[in-house]
């Protein structure tokens, strides 16, 4: 551990929900920065001794860089998650720690491998990566690094090469939804001995019938192959029977979406070892070639076999006949009006062995019917009815040991979720369900949404599935709710919301519920997503709906993400903002005609604030718009104090940019302003104080007015003297994103009324928020300007006794600031 942070820093574990990686702070110095060393070390406070005298804070050298390096880099504070009852929600409970917990450090570094490859490797001559030599990866990591760079669309031509040879040994592939090649394929994956193969939705450049050659070019796989699923992967078009014979081993075989036809069928019937078998959604018109199987074939999918030419009572003569079944799903599209299931109800000679059974979306299924066949089959253990009209008797609910998928209660439609992630039909099918059933729920349920995100992942291109997961994850989070949701998991459902509004950018509800989703303030301040694109999409939002409860919610959504944006973002968003400004400052010149001093004139205010704040442009252009006028008209109609404070704290951003002082230094500016430092609000009278100080701290734009001038700054002097201790309490704490616009005035020793005014404001937020503002002070170097008033000959010395007591609070601070050892 020493040489590692010897090395790299140290690694501090993130507390609380939600948390997924340990962060590395940043190089450990070789010494402290100055003056922070010898404030520190100089001042007597840290004595660095091996032999402790009782009175003395001990620190060793490394320990004292560490302290530092923590004062610097603080961890995120641990969050309070409201756990669901365990006797209530296992699944819930379950969900919660794991999301709650860091990923595992081998994911951890194969994500960093992932993302470093191409620096790690080395290039063939045909552009491929190739491994160094000297690496190599045991089965179980190789099967986990080719599954994440799968999962993480990084899995090309290119990259796939770093397969071949005998480095990695597979034995569980999964390549779903990969773009590569047949060839890339052939030397990449058909060496190695496999097992198991997920070839889901692969890209058209690899084919089923180039997917079977390949694994039968090895003799290995030909015997040993077990599972091999070819879901919704393609076939030409001239291509021949698909022919799996030589696939001695194989006993798992999924074909779901394919165009697979009943000759396959009866090439595949004649695997000696097949078990399994899922032909859902294909082209078979005749089933009886199952009967070759039927002394060994244990599960049977055939959901949505819309092509079956053989009347009801040939298919359950067959169906009749696999009497080893444990599983049959011929659930099917309620729009088809299937009554396969209704009749096979019927029948009390078959499926004796029966444990699970899917009948979802099927006709004229009763509960007594199903009740019935479950009662004839005592070892059943799940049922599928969602999309039916039965599940809804408290048979279901009192059976023990049976599962049912359906749309009765949320027990059954969490385990339709789990069962049909994959299927469109079935998952827009259940989150309506949820949403009926979670309107007006006051129960945490992180289980479910972790569902609901599947189901959005899993179907990105479907606009119900999206709209209708955009509305469940609403109700699941709204309010109060979101405090029992980790962290990461909303992290995730917010992302692939903003996903889908990539997808469907002319949806408009599908918008709205995106919209009401970042009113949540637990989403907004607490969880990690695009604060860019949230954003932009919010300002733009604003600028194109005129309704009025619309235009409140984004409002309020801009006066938060303003803050969350650094001023580099605020700079790329230049359109976005112009247009914002605009809309906002309509939005407040009709408040203030109306005289209407509601919600949606507060958070304007504020969202005008905080996009004006180190935003020189945005500045610029809310004076280009008349802003002025429209806030003088707005201090004239309102005496409010939250309304005058607002007002106040945007005009103190644009006396900020000395650009503009011109422009506030007007009649009717400056008469309010000198007003306003009078009031009996020490909020308002401080913001009105500090605009004066950056107005007067230039004499060049008083040339004309320089009496103006002085007795704005005496008039300025006098109220800072009857203003209470630095430390004192306002109606709302202002907060600063850097002290930079105050080195000014710091410097200014010719107009300490000036310097008594930027020290009195810089001790007053350090002192309610000394970890955010004392690392602010090292950081900015702003130290050194308080060390050079506090000991400069001519200044004030109420100016030099408030610069001595942030740098001894900043010292106590630090002191103060303890962490675990790591060591």
């Amino acid at each position: 551990v020493e040489r590692w942070v010897a090395r790299v820093g140290v690694v501090r574990p993130v507390l609380g929900a939600g948390s997924t990686v340990g962060e590395c702070a940043s190089p450990r110095p070789s010494r402290l920065p100055e003056p922070v060393a010898q404030l520190l070390c100089g001042a007597g406070r840290i004595h660095l001794s091996r032999d402790p005298g009782p009175a003395r804070r001990q620190l060793s050298p490394r320990r004292l860089a560490v302290a530092m390096v923590h004062f610097l880099h603080p961890g995120r504070s641990p969050r309070t998650i409201v756990p669901p009852d365990p006797r209530k929600d296992i699944l819930g409970c379950l969900v919660v720690q794991e999301e709650a917990s860091p990923y595992s450090l081998v994911n951890i570094c194969l994500n960093t491998l992932i993302a470093n490859l191409e620096k790690l490797c080395s290039e063939r001559s045909d552009g491929t990566l190739c491994l160094p030599e000297h690496w190599s990866f045991p089965q179980e990591l190789a099967d986990r690094f080719v599954g994440m760079m799968t999962w993480q669309g990084k899995l090309t031509d290119r990259t796939a090469s770093i397969f071949q040879g005998n480095q990695m040994k597979l034995k569980l592939v999964n390549i779903q939804k990969a773009k590569i090649s047949t060839a890339a394929f052939l030397k990449a994956f058909c060496h190695h001995r496999l097992t198991e193969l997920d070839a889901t939705a692969t890209h058209t450049d690899l084919s089923i019938p180039d997917i079977l050659s390949g694994l039968c070019s090895n003799s290995w796989i030909q015997e040993n192959l077990r599972r091999l699923v070819l879901d919704s992967t393609s076939i030409p078009r001239d291509s021949r029977p698909l022919f799996f014979g030589q696939l001695t081993g194989l006993r798992v075989l999924s074909v779901f979406s394919v165009c697979f036809h009943s000759e396959d069928l009866v090439n595949v019937s004649q695997l000696p070892k097949l078990e399994s078998l899922d032909i859902s959604n294909t082209l078979v018109t005749n089933i009886s070639a199952l009967l070759t199987c039927k002394d060994r074939l244990r599960s049977l999918t055939m959901h949505y076999l819309k092509c079956l030419t053989m009347t009801k009572p040939q298919i359950l003569a067959v169906i009749r006949e696999l009497k080893c079944l444990l599983h049959l799903d011929i659930s099917d599209h309620r729009q088809l009006k299937s009554d396969l299931a209704f009749h096979l109800l019927q029948q009390k000679d078959i499926l004796p062995n029966i444990e699970s059974l899917d009948i979802s979306g099927g006709s004229y299924i009763t509960d007594g019917a199903v009740e019935l066949f479950i009662q004839q089959r005592p070892a059943m253990q799940f049922v599928g009815l969602l999309a039916t009209d039965a599940g809804y008797s408290d048979f279901f609910s009192a059976k023990k040991g049976l599962r049912v998928a359906g749309g009765a209660n949320i027990s059954q439609i969490s385990e339709a979720l789990s069962c049909y992630r994959n299927r469109s039909c079935f998952v827009k099918e259940a989150l309506y369900r949820l949403f009926t059933e979670t309107f007006s729920t006051q129960v945490t349920m992180p289980a479910i949404l972790k569902l609901v995100a599947v189901g959005m992942r899993n179907h990105p291109l479907d606009l119900p599935v999206q709209f209708t997961a955009s509305a469940c994850a609403l109700n699941l989070t709204r309010q109060g709710l979101a405090r029992g949701m980790p962290v990461r998991l909303l992290s995730e459902v917010t992302c692939l919301l903003f996903k889908a509004l990539h997808t469907f950018p002319h949806y408009q509800q599908l918008q709205k519920n995106c919209l009401l989703s970042l009113t949540n303030s637990r989403i907004l301040v607490d969880v990690p997503f695009n604060r860019f694109d949230a954003a932009k999409f919010v300002m733009r939002w604003l600028c194109k709906h005129e309704n009025p409860k619309m235009q409140a919610m984004a409002v309020s959504i801009i006066s938060i993400l303003a803050l969350q944006l650094s001023p580099e973002q605020t700079a790329q968003l230049k359109e976005e903002v112009f247009m914002a400004v605009k809309e906002l400052l309509a939005i407040v010149k009709q408040k203030t005609a109306e005289s209407l001093d509601d919600v949606t004139l507060l958070f304007t205010l504020k969202a005008l604030w905080n996009l004006t704040e180190q935003s020189p442009a945005a500045c610029r252009h809310f004076i280009e718009n008349q802003g002025l006028a429209i806030f003088i008209q707005v201090l004239e109609t309102f005496s409010e104090t939250a309304i005058q404070s607002k007002v106040l704290g945007l005009l103190n951003n644009i006396a900020e940019v000395r650009e503009l002082f011109s422009k506030l230094i007007t009649e009717d500016v400056v008469k309010h302003i000198s007003s306003l430092l009078h009031s009996k609000e020490l909020e308002v009278s401080y913001l009105a104080a500090g605009i004066i100080a950056h107005l007067t701290s230039d004499k060049q734009p008083w040339l004309s007015c320089d009496l103006q001038r002085r007795a704005l700054l005496q008039d300025l002097y006098a109220t800072i003297q009857n203003w209470p201790s630095s430390s004192c309490k306002m109606t709302a704490l202002i907060t600063y994103r850097s002290f930079k616009a105050f080195f000014p005035l710091l410097g200014n020793f010719s107009q300490p009324e000036v310097q008594l005014w930027a020290l009195w404001a810089m001790y007053h937020v350090c002192s309610k928020n000394p970890s955010k503002y004392c690392k602010m002070l090292v950081e900015e170097e702003g130290l050194q300007l308080l060390c050079d008033i506090r000991e400069h000959s001519e200044a004030d010395p109420q100016a030099q006794q408030i610069a001595a007591s942030i740098v001894d609070d900043f010292r106590m601070h630090f002191m103060n600031y303890q962490r675990p050892s790591l060591c």
